[in-house]
């Protein structure tokens, strides 16, 4: 039942931060934006709001399968873990066991969702003017139609491993985050929940996974941006030959603070966005455990 609240917590939360996170990849991928507003303005003013939608079908479909499996493989891990440890998987895990099943579940993440992080970054950064807009220039069609074009391109043009572009970047990030994540979540509920109750309550859940998402997102922001960068370089372009050089490169041209490119961005969204996967997930399971009994 893991796999299934994952997947329906996965699918809201996107769906409710994907405008942010469209601008915090044009923000860390493009250079000519001033700021947040700055992005917002010119985006809606040349794509209206579809602008900040692009891809998000494919995202919200597939997002919602690496959370089930995101979900599903941290509650197995844990469990495995501890019946290792302990001889008996409802064991209570220690802080390093969570930190390890999160880490476990991060890794597992990178593997499915490297493909569709790369056509999320394509579709989000490419440009094509909304028909209201007037320019005096006959626009030009879209490189990418969609996200399963995109992704057909990328492989005819650039290989397999085209799809899987800022895979060592992404590694990084989501293994380290995903263990903050899972263990912040887990400490906070257990102290936030009152002494003789066994599961926190509607309000501990919301604020725990608010705070858990906020933290793993404020340190995954320097591999962020490396991945993203990593994933706009296309075919022709061959800008950077690695997850070192591009950060090399990156912090060479613009200073140490292109790493914290999207931090406001990744912080304000993580807290509604993770309220809404831990809260649907509980929702989910305790209902599950409702009816079954």
């Amino acid at each position: 039942m893991d796999f299934v609240a994952g997947a329906i917590g996965g699918g809201l939360s996107t769906a409710v931060g994907y405008p942010l996170d469209t601008v915090k990849v044009r923000i860390q991928t493009e250079r000519h934006y001033r700021g947040i507003w700055h992005c917002v303005k010119e985006t809606y003013r040349t794509e209206k709001v579809w602008g900040f939608y692009k891809g998000v079908s494919a995202s919200v479909l597939m997002v919602s399968g690496i959370s089930s499996v995101s979900f599903g493989t941290y509650k197995n891990s844990l469990c495995t873990i501890c019946k290792l440890r302990y001889g008996a998987a409802d064991a209570k895990p220690s802080k390093l066991d969570v930190s390890l099943a999160g880490g476990a579940a991060g890794a597992v993440r990178v593997v499915l969702m490297t493909p569709s992080e790369v056509a999320k970054v394509r579709m989000q950064t490419q440009r094509n003017p909304h028909p209201s807009v007037t320019s005096p220039q006959p626009v030009s069609k879209p490189k990418y139609q969609g996200s399963l074009h995109c992704l057909k391109v990328i492989a005819k043009e650039e290989g397999f491993g085209g799809l899987y572009k800022g895979c060592s970047a992404l590694l990084c990030r989501d293994c380290a985050s995903s263990a903050i994540y899972f263990l912040t979540y887990s400490a906070l509920c257990d102290w936030l929940t009152p002494a003789g109750k066994n599961k926190p309550g509607f309000l501990a859940v919301l604020l725990s996974g608010g705070f858990a998402g906020v933290l793993a997102w404020g340190l995954a922001t320097p591999m962020d941006v490396i991945k993203s960068r990593m994933q706009t370089d296309e075919s022709d372009q061959h800008k950077y030959r690695g997850l070192i050089h591009c950060a090399r490169e990156s912090v060479r041209r613009e200073g140490a603070k292109v790493l914290f490119k999207g931090l406001g961005l990744n912080c304000i969204r993580a807290f509604p966005v993770n309220m809404v996967v831990f809260v649907t997930y509980e929702a989910v399971l305790r209902l599950t455990d409702h009816y079954t009994k």
